[in-house]
């Protein structure tokens, strides 16, 4: 019994917000966030003067190690992940199947639980209503967890939308009460 507490509080908890240009981020132990960031690539093919799939292979590559390094340093044992939806071009539907290929690659490869969960339903579980600003979503998040903020907006509203799937998986998640009871 001892060491079933000992594993159900040593639950470190990795949640995302997937993004191939800000990939937000935190990692939750109990009810301490423990570290959050946002995981930034650009573009750079013209720069570099290589082919824009290259590019886009060198992004995925900066993706996979900022991810892998945050699983191996926290030792995480759950992932949860918005889902990414709808796009208005071609290149930004290959960008979404490849953050999610990144995060369910990542999932299967460590033998790490993952789940999945909506904007729209993190946004209703945060905010009761499915659409918001992202400052609505960042105050909300304020109001219901300690965090370090970092002043930029793209890294603060990629932050909250990370914790705003956790707090939908919070109340949802079997796994979770599981896990943390």
């Amino acid at each position: 019994m001892d060491r079933q507490r000992k594993i159900r509080k040593s639950v470190n908890i990795l949640t995302n917000d997937p993004s191939f240009t800000a990939w937000g981020y935190a990692v939750v132990s109990g009810k301490n966030v423990i570290t959050t960031g946002c995981i930034k690539t650009e573009p750079e093919h013209k720069k570099r003067r290589i082919r824009k799939g290259d590019d886009t292979v060198r992004r995925i590559s900066e993706i996979n190690h900022n991810l892998i390094n945050l699983i191996k340093t926290h030792n995480i044992n759950l992932i949860l992940c918005e889902l990414p939806h709808g796009s208005q071009n071609a290149s930004a539907a290959v960008m979404i199947g490849a953050v999610a290929a990144i995060m369910q690659t990542l999932a299967d490869t460590f033998n790490i639980a993952i789940e999945w969960y909506s904007e729209q339903d993190s946004k209703k579980h945060l905010l009761n209503k499915k659409a918001a600003t992202k400052q609505e979503v960042i105050d909300a998040v304020k109001s219901k967890y300690k965090l370090k903020w970092h002043g930029i907006k793209y890294k603060d509203e990629a932050v909250a939308d990370a914790m705003a799937v956790y707090h939908v998986a919070r109340s949802q998640s079997a796994l979770i009460k599981m896990l943390t009871e």
